[in-house]
């Protein structure tokens, strides 16, 4: 019955570490990045990927706690990856919307609350900026529509910033 109790305080121990450290990066981050004036969607990116990290330093924590053997973790993983492999290759836009989301965050002058336009001969479109996601940003226009751009188009097209909001804290 008692078998596997020391693996299970462990497991709650980490998983309260977690829990704690995600909080506490949390308001050290948004701190400091206030104090050398990011911009929100720039806090919030950077609180995404430490909480990411966060889990994943975690999940090794526990694969090493429930002693995972190397050639188990082996066969999962060469497996993930082969899916993942399929994935992208039917699907190859999610990794341009990624590596589009990097140069958005780093590199393009448009930001939370900004008012865009998208010159598109087919589809343009005005509204302004509510979220920047990994593979998405999300729009809401003049007239109410919540509209989802892949992250590739924007850096594609030509987009105006029409009307800047001010920085948010």
């Amino acid at each position: 019955m008692f078998e596997f109790s020391i693996e299970v305080i462990e497991t709650a121990v980490v998983f309260l570490f977690m829990i704690t450290l995600r909080l506490l990066s949390r308001s050290a981050i948004s701190r400091s990045l206030r104090k050398f004036n990011f911009s929100y969607q720039r806090r919030k990116l950077i609180v995404k990927l430490i909480n990411f990290l966060v889990v994943l330093l975690g999940l090794l924590a526990i694969i090493g706690i429930w002693g995972i053997e190397q050639q188990d973790l082996f066969i999962f993983l060469s497996s993930l990856v082969t899916v993942l492999g399929i994935a992208f290759f039917a699907q190859w836009s999610l990794l341009s919307n990624i590596t589009s989301g990097l140069i958005l965050f780093f590199n393009h002058p448009l930001k939370l609350g900004d008012e865009i336009k998208v010159h598109d001969k087919d589809y343009p479109i005005k509204g302004k900026v509510k979220d920047i996601g990994y593979y998405f940003v999300h729009i809401e226009t003049i007239e109410g529509e919540k509209l989802t751009i892949p992250n590739s188009v924007l850096v594609q097209k030509m987009v105006s910033v029409v009307g800047e909001q001010t920085a948010q804290t």
